[in-house]
């Protein structure tokens, strides 16, 4: 039997999707604007940054960038035509790639950094008070748990 949503969570379901359109639409514009890279390439180049060595299997890459084995390949193939990501054998599997943080792609996401995070303060952060942001996170783990978690 479908649960249908009522008039209430049908308001808030597309208010939450018109939100989150307008937030990631506003980051990507932004970083097309000023560092000529998809907000993608950016959250690529954070999770390597962040990363051991600046380096992680590709599999593991596609996790935490959330995308698709095929997709997080384009874009690495993208990053590594501009010289800010390399791909690397795995020395303990040899099926499986490393992609590396160049010292140039490190300096692009430096040099990005600044503008994405102001972007980021004025779209979400500054529209809400304290209290509203501890809740936004308190939903935003439930939500990732439950979806991790893998339940329905």
């Amino acid at each position: 039997m479908t649960r249908w949503l009522d008039d209430e969570e049908q308001r808030i379901w597309r208010n939450f999707l018109a939100t989150t359109q307008l937030v990631n639409e506003r980051l990507d514009r932004q970083l097309q604007r000023d560092a000529g890279m998809p907000h993608t390439y950016y959250m690529i180049l954070v999770a390597l940054s962040e990363a051991p060595g600046r380096s992680m299997r590709m599999t593991d890459l596609a996790h935490r960038a959330q995308s698709s084995q095929s997709r997080l390949s384009h874009a690495v193939a993208r990053l590594e035509e501009r010289g800010w990501v390399r791909r690397a054998p795995c020395a303990d599997d040899r099926r499986g790639n490393i992609a590396v943080l160049t010292d140039d792609g490190f300096a692009a996401l430096a040099a990005a950094a600044p503008g994405h995070v102001e972007e980021v303060r004025q779209s979400l952060f500054d529209a809400l008070t304290p209290a509203q942001l501890h809740t936004l996170d308190e939903i935003c783990t439930a939500v990732r748990s439950k979806t991790v978690g893998g339940s329905s």
